[in-house]
C-alpha cells in the first residue's frame, strides 16, 4: 500500500504514469502521480458518483510552493472541496476565473442590464484578464492568490485626467472606493460561479474580497439645503448648474452630467434617465419649479446637446468637476470630504427623513431598496421611535 501522507513515503515511490491511490472514503480518493525521481509529482481526486458509478478525475496541481511535509494535508483539503462540488452536482471540466467573469458578464446581458455588464466587463478587461488570476482554476482558488492580486491592485496608480493630453495627465494613488469597485465586480463574478453551482464555497474569496470598510465617505457627509445652496453660489457658473441639478434630482453625477437635452419631455414635465449604472431606464416627473429650471438649460441648445454642459460646450465628467468642486467646498467653507456624490446622499436623505417610502426613494435614485435600507433605514427608525413616543399616556 502506498503511503502518501509522508515525505519519505512518497520518496520512496517508483516514478510512473499512473497515479497511486490512496482511499479517504467510500468513492473518494486521493492520488499522487510521479513521473520523475526528482518531481514532488502532481495530486489528483478521485470520485465515484454513487448513483451512476461513473468514476471522475480532477487534478489538483502538485503544490510545489509548499513545504513537502504540508502537500498531503492541502491536497487532501482540496481533494474534499472537489468531493463537495462533484457530490452537488458540480463539474470536473476546468472553469477559469476569467470564465467565470465571461459568464457574469453574459449573465448581466441577459437580465437585460447592459451598463452593468459594459461596466464589470471593462473592470476585468482591466483588472483580470491580464493577471495570472484569469487562468486559475475556480475550484483551486485560494485565499492568498486573491490577496496577491487585491494587494498588487491597490498599489496601482490610476490616471486622474485621463482625456488631457499626455503631458498633463497626472497620475494618484487609487483609493479606497476605488478599489472597493473592483473588489465587488470580481465577488459577484465569483458568487455568480457559486450560485450556478460550478463551485461549492466561497472559502477562498470571503475575506480575501472584502469590501475596505468606511471606504465611501462622501456617502457619510450630509450638506442640508442652506450648505448645498452655499456649495452652488461658490461654483463657477457652469459648475453652479451641475451642482443645482443634482441638488433638485436624487441621480448619481454621471448619470446627471450623460443627459442630453431631448432626454427632457416638456410637455409631461418628465425627465428620462436611460440606462445609468442601475441598468434599468427610468423616467422622473419633476414638479413645476425643478422643470423649470431644467428647461432653462435646453435654451438655444440641439437635442443631442449636453443638458448640463462646461462652459466650452462638453459633457461633464468626473475629471472635468473633480477640481472645480474642491475648489467650490473651500470656498463654501464645507467639509473637505464634501464630494459631488454627497450632494445625491444629502437629497436621498431628506426624501427619507421626509417620510417618502423606501421604495419610490429606491426608484427615483437608480438604486435597490436594500441599498436605500442599507445606509438610510437608520433615518425611518428616528421616525418610527418619535411615533412611538407620541403614543406615551
Amino acid at each position: 500500500m502506498p503511503v502518501l501522507s509522508t515525505v519519505k513515503g512518497r520518496e520512496a515511490l517508483r516514478p510512473r504514469r499512473d497515479p497511486y491511490w490512496q482511499k479517504l472514503a467510500t468513492g473518494q480518493y486521493i492520488g499522487l502521480r510521479k513521473m520523475s525521481a526528482g518531481s514532488g509529482g502532481t495530486w489528483l481526486a478521485r470520485y465515484r458518483d454513487p448513483d451512476t458509478g461513473k468514476q471522475l478525475h480532477k487534478s489538483l496541481g502538485s503544490f510545489d510552493h509548499l513545504p513537502g511535509a504540508r502537500r498531503y494535508d492541502e491536497a487532501k483539503e482540496k481533494a474534499h472541496d472537489v468531493f463537495k462540488h462533484l457530490g452537488a452536482g458540480g463539474s470536473t471540466q476546468k472553469f477559469t476565473v476569467q470564465q467565470a467573469c465571461d459568464a457574469y458578464v453574459e449573465h448581466l446581458r441577459a437580465e437585460s442590464r447592459a451598463a452593468a455588464a459594459a461596466d464589470a466587463e471593462a473592470r476585468f478587461n482591466r483588472w483580470v484578464k491580464k493577471s495570472k488570476l484569469a487562468t486559475i482554476d475556480v475550484l483551486k482558488l485560494t485565499a492568498p492568490a486573491l490577496t496577491s492580486w487585491r494587494q498588487s491592485l491597490a498599489k496601482r496608480e490610476v490616471v486622474a485626467n485621463p482625456h488631457a493630453d499626455e503631458a498633463r495627465r497626472r497620475t494618484r494613488s487609487r483609493s479606497a472606493s476605488a478599489l472597493n469597485r473592483e473588489l465587488t465586480a470580481l465577488r459577484a463574478a465569483l458568487n455568480h460561479a457559486k450560485r450556478s453551482g460550478l463551485v461549492t464555497t466561497d472559502q477562498a474569496w470571503a475575506e480575501a474580497l472584502r469590501p475596505v470598510s468606511g471606504a465611501d465617505r462622501s456617502r457619510g457627509v450630509y450638506l442640508d439645503r442652506l450648505q448645498r445652496a452655499a456649495l452652488v453660489e461658490k461654483a463657477r457658473s457652469d459648475l453652479g448648474r451641475l451642482l443645482r441639478g443634482l441638488s433638485l434630482v436624487p441621480l448619481r453625477p454621471g448619470a446627471l452630467a450623460a443627459l442630453t437635452v431631448d432626454s427632457l419631455d416638456k410637455r409631461l414635465a418628465m425627465l428620462r434617465i436611460g440606462k445609468d449604472k442601475a441598468g434599468a431606464d427610468r423616467r422622473i416627473v419633476l414638479p413645476p419649479s425643478t422643470l423649470e429650471f431644467f428647461v432653462e438649460q435646453t435654451k438655444d441648445k440641439l437635442p443631442s446637446a449636453p443638458l448640463f454642459a462646461r462652459a466650452d460646450g462638453k459633457a461633464w465628467d468626473k475629471d472635468s468637476w473633480k477640481g472645480p468642486v474642491k475648489q467650490a467646498v473651500e470656498s463654501a467653507k464645507l467639509p473637505s470630504n464634501v464630494t459631488a456624490y454627497t450632494l445625491r446622499h444629502s437629497v436621498i436623505t431628506d426624501l427619507v427623513g421626509a417620510g417618502l417610502d423606501v421604495l419610490t426613494v429606491a426608484r427615483l435614485s437608480g438604486t435597490s431598496v436594500l441599498m436605500i435600507e442599507r445606509h438610510y433605514g437608520h433615518l425611518r427608525s428616528d421616525r418610527a421611535a418619535a411615533a412611538l413616543a407620541g403614543l406615551a399616556l
